[in-house]
């Protein structure tokens, strides 16, 4: 098998296409989500977005039913399930009363978000009552608790996966914060204790439990009563915690929001220091562009993901090859045979992840330098235990010199030097505005720096400069349209949001697709305001003077370079499609005759597209000529 030699030290792991590179790149959660059923959930009300009074129970199926939406395009490998308890319908694995989990055909209870899961969880509300069902679960002189129940099947549902692969989560929706407060006595306590160990015990299996309590519109929910021993709030944890609903619905959203797009880690670094000394390191994603979504290929009948498969045949017996390939690349009049093994050692540049050189002043580093967007790394005691406290000085000590590192990251596809920068952690009345950690920025190399070179179309004259007028002018047009509090996450992209809704709208059989508001068009009526039309008046006037007529500039300007050779190009067309005679030519069958070239002159000359094979050109000239 030969090698292309711009591919031999192409890594594995680099390759989009690969399997590794996928699996990588996917840091898969595990979500479920329990709604409390009870009838104060559907007596409690809270105004919407357009004033309308709406249930508590309202609310959280709106807010999952778009979480889901959301989530199945950002983390379509995701997994998620949806129980209800306080409900009088029993479904769950467990056999357990007042707990009922949601599914659709062809799905487990934990699984990736579908269409149809969507599609019918929308419409749960009109049948809940009939099919499901409302009461109170938990309930004096009863020894039923449907909040512990509910927990049990959580985390029998979580233990699909490994917490190392996979973050797990509870998100808890209810406007109760005693659920035990119609109880009294010891069998208060004993169900209390109870059910805080259940939830302990989740904890201690790595799965983290969220609460978003649904606030009453006269009271507010106290996480003390109950649910702060249950998430294990304490401290200042516990007097800043704030309800997540507050009085609106898209609070709500917007609360559940923040919960589900955690900072994910994308990607466990070792950074050797020295005399092998190494600590781990967790790696984030702070800013990074969003794109559409992988195409998939499907089977045209079952609608399954088609995998594909490859095998290598012997070109000499036909026969299927049962070995690996071997490898060799040509070397002179040699082919030099590489074993896999061979291929992974010459490429390996680096035996680890990150390698600590040496520090430098931050005066050393320019802003051309960053090259791509940082990475933001903290330190991790999963694997390497004390990597936090080793960082900690290290980052400390580069905070008080004023030193970043220079480290080499060694990876087999393209090795470069990085520049690690210490971040202190910045506090205000608020809390914490920037947590403590290192950026990894990502180092040019020398050729990767260009250095500016002045280019003037006449050499002898002097770079044309503005007036003072022009400037003042200039100055005032930008104070005057000068956008306030501007921020690059005020604006979604257009194309984007289409192709999502158009997908929304495919997916769940929906006859309209969203309207979406462009908001990177300009705002004509407030580029209409007459503080704004006189000053781009008055700089017009100063640049150009009274005589300058807009729409003459524009039809007799100076042509480009590029726009005067295609109207040479036209011009030289007509001139040379002249000298045939086009109807003739195709009357008697002989513009399969002509050449490529000649065939183009009538099409130029016509304005007609000139692309396509010589077929194509013929008939293209036949329909203009109505042949």
């Amino acid at each position: 098998m030969e090698l292309d030699p711009d591919d031999i030290f192409k890594d594995d792991e680099d390759d989009p296409d690969s399997e590794f590179y996928q699996q990588r790149e996917s840091s898969k959660e595990f979500v479920v989500y329990l709604v409390d059923a009870s009838p104060k959930m559907f007596s409690s009300t809270c105004p919407s977005e357009d004033g309308k009074e709406e249930t508590h129970f309202h609310i959280a199926i709106s807010c999952i039913a778009q979480s889901l939406k959301t989530q199945i395009i950002n983390r379509s490998y995701d997994e998620v399930a949806i129980c209800f308890f306080n409900t009088r319908e029993k479904k769950n694995l467990q056999d357990l009363n007042a707990a009922f989990v949601f599914n659709v055909a062809e799905r487990e209870y934990l699984d990736r978000p579908t269409a149809r899961l969507i599609k019918d969880f929308d419409c749960i509300e009109e049948s809940f009552m009939k099919d499901i069902g409302s009461q109170y679960g938990i309930v004096s002189g009863s020894r039923e608790n449907s909040l512990y129940n509910a927990l049990w099947i959580a985390q029998a549902l979580l233990r699909k996966g490994s917490a190392k692969t996979a973050d797990k989560r509870i998100l808890l929706f209810t406007n109760e914060d005693d659920p035990f407060g119609s109880i009294k006595g010891v069998a208060k306590a004993d169900m209390t204790r109870t059910t805080l160990q259940r939830a302990k015990d989740a904890q201690d299996l790595g799965i983290s439990i969220e609460l978003l309590p649904l606030s009453q519109p006269d009271e507010e929910f106290n996480v003390s009563l109950f649910y702060s021993d249950l998430i294990g709030l304490e401290g200042d944890e516990l007097a800043q915690f704030m309800p997540s609903a507050g009085q609106k619905l898209q609070d709500m959203k917007d609360q559940l929001r923040k919960r589900m797009f955690t900072k994910r880690i994308v990607r466990r670094i070792t950074l050797s220091i020295a005399n092998g000394l190494s600590i781990e390191l967790n790696t984030y994603a702070l800013i990074r562009p969003t794109m559409p979504g992988a195409i998939t290929w499907l089977d045209s009948v079952t609608n399954r993901p088609l995998k594909t498969e490859r095998s290598f045949i012997c070109a000499d017996t036909g026969a299927l090859m049962q070995e690996p390939a071997k490898r060799y690349q040509p070397y002179k009049n040699d082919n030099i045979m590489l074993s896999v093994e061979e291929l992974s050692e010459i490429k390996r540049v680096s035996t680890g992840h990150l390698h600590l050189l040496g520090f430098k002043p931050l005066s050393c580093l320019k802003d051309y330098h960053n090259m791509r967007p940082s990475t933001f790394i903290f330190p991790s005691d999963k694997e390497v235990i004390g990597s936090t406290c080793i960082f900690i000085a290290l980052l400390r000590s580069m905070v008080r010199l004023k030193r970043f590192a220079v480290a080499f990251y060694g990876s087999s596809s393209r090795p470069q030097l990085v520049a690690l920068v210490a971040q202190d952690e910045i506090i205000s009345a608020g809390g914490q505005v920037e947590p403590p950690g290192m950026h990894m920025i990502y180092l040019p190399y020398s050729d990767d720096v260009r250095h500016v070179e002045e280019i003037h179309s006449n050499t002898n004259a002097g770079a044309p400069r503005a007036t003072d007028d022009q400037i003042l002018r200039a100055a005032s047009l930008i104070k005057r349209i000068d956008l306030k509090d501007f921020s690059v996450f005020q604006f979604a992209n257009p194309g984007l949001q289409r192709h999502y809704a158009i997908l929304q709208a495919l997916a769940l059989d929906e006859d309209d697709v969203p309207e979406i508001n462009d908001e990177t068009l300009p705002d004509e009526e407030g580029m209409a305001r007459p503080g704004v039309v006189k000053a781009v008046e008055e700089f017009k006037l100063s640049v150009y003077g009274d005589n300058y007529d807009e729409e003459s500039d524009m039809g007799n300007g100076k042509a480009s370079d590029a726009s005067k050779k295609r109207k040479t190009a036209t011009e030289n067309a007509v001139k040379e499609s002249a000298n045939y005679n086009w109807p003739d030519l195709a009357d008697n069958g002989q513009l399969k005759d002509l050449t490529v070239t000649e065939l183009k002159y009538y099409l130029t000359a016509n304005n007609l597209p000139v692309t396509g094979k010589k077929e194509v050109l013929i008939s293209r000239i036949l329909t203009h000529l109505g042949k």
